[in-house]
């Protein structure tokens, strides 16, 4: 990954926590409202703020084995335990947050029976435990006046929450991949940026219309950056396509790949 700002992670320990709501937003989201007394001490930043998410075992247990700090000697240990008592883990941008209720909430893409988070989140009722870690921003304060965002559906809550909190100033377009029309979300976002929202029909490759609809883009000249996240070749790809092509500068591109075709997606 390279990326035109960082935002350094912040010193936290897991936080024990539940659904409290869940909601279908669309033909491929699920919102969850995720609470817990931790997570008042919460340092919201928004953005593309995100979290490590330690569920449950397809047989239920293992929360209890979450590593009170996460490190590769405390991941490994918790990777050796026996499926039946090793929690799953899996990374999600943190859709919006209410520190003061000790709430945040998540949208996660669902996609039928395949991997464990998708279902377990279509399935989520108020109760279910889960663990949560912050990890802070990847893209917080985009450092140029015109921003170029290249998405899929992974990636919506990070677009979104890049455009809701970027300086009202801003102007931008934002090339958003879903695989329903009816997947398209509203956001405020400052008056001089456009969400291009692209459904993908049956059967065409995640991120191919995306990457078309930027190599057709007219770019910013200057006072320039670039978000490209979502499957692996299409943040790969973007980033090229910029970079090889277009002659950007490999500091004004952020690439983040969430997924990659053919593994479960995030």
């Amino acid at each position: 990954m390279s990326a035109a700002r960082t935002v350094e992670r912040p010193a936290t320990s897991p936080v024990p926590a539940e659904v409290v709501r869940s909601i279908r937003l669309s033909p491929s989201m699920q919102r969850l409202t995720v609470a817990g007394a931790g997570l008042t001490d919460l340092q919201w930043q928004g953005f593309d703020q995100w979290a490590r998410l330690f569920l449950p075992s397809p047989q239920g247990g293992g929360l209890e084995n979450v590593p009170e700090r996460l490190t590769r000697s405390s991941y490994v240990r918790m990777l050796a335990r026996r499926p039946a008592v090793r929690p799953t883990l899996r990374n999600y941008t943190l859709r919006q947050a209410r520190p003061e209720l000790g709430e945040v909430d998540i949208d996660v893409v669902l996609h039928g029976d395949a991997g464990v988070a998708a279902p377990w989140a279509r399935d989520a009722r108020p109760g279910s435990p889960l663990v949560l870690l912050d990890q802070g921003c990847t893209w917080a304060n985009p450092p140029a006046r015109n921003l170029v965002l290249v998405a899929d559906e992974t990636a919506l809550s990070a677009v979104l929450g890049i455009l809701r909190d970027c300086d009202r100033t801003t102007c931008g377009i934002a090339l958003v991949e879903v695989p329903d029309a009816a997947d398209a979300q509203v956001e405020d976002i400052p008056e001089q940026c456009e969400i291009r929202w692209l459904p993908r029909p049956t059967g065409t490759a995640p991120g191919a219309l995306a990457l078309a609809a930027l190599r057709e883009l007219d770019l910013p000249a200057e006072d320039r950056a670039a978000f490209a996240a979502g499957e692996s070749a299409l943040a790969t790809g973007a980033r090229r396509l910029l970079v090889n092509e277009c002659g950007w500068d490999r500091d004004e591109v952020c690439f983040v790949g969430y997924w990659k075709q053919g593994t479960a997606l995030r």
